[in-house]
Order: structure tokens, then sequence, then C-alpha cells
């Protein structure tokens, strides 16, 4: 089961958000209160693996350098 992270939905100006983590199956719905306090929460993206996808494009053919600095001819 993965690991999640939330963060508290802050109700007054300055209040700073909290934020925990909870494992739950990817089948759950995401949490819209805190377990322990019923305050609103919001999940937090987080960066992964990148086994997903996404990675750095190509470079494009053309002539000479790629443009990216590594050098290549």
């Amino acid at each position: 089961m993965p690991t999640y992270v939330y963060e508290t939905i802050p109700q007054f100006e300055g209040d700073p958000p909290k934020r925990f983590e909870i494992r739950q199956s990817m089948k759950d719905a995401a949490l819209t209160q805190h377990p322990d306090s019923g305050q609103p929460v919001r999940r937090v993206p987080v960066g992964g693996t990148g086994i997903m996808g996404g990675g750095v494009p190509a470079p494009k053919s053309g002539g000479g350098s790629c443009g990216s600095g590594c050098g290549c001819h």
C-alpha cells in the first residue's frame, strides 16, 4: 500500500498547514478530513521515481550541436 502525504487546510489567515502521512490503498478515495481532528485536508502531490513517464525529451536532430551544451557534434 502506498503512503500519501496530506496537509490540513488552514481555517484562519496565518495558520500554517500541518502535514501528515497515511497509508492507503490506491483504490481508496482521497481523505477530505483529518482522521483525528476532523479538520479539512488535501492530498499533497510529491515527487516520484519517474517510472510512469515524463522524462527528458530527445534532442532534435539537425546539423551540429543538439543545443543543450553537451558538446555533441
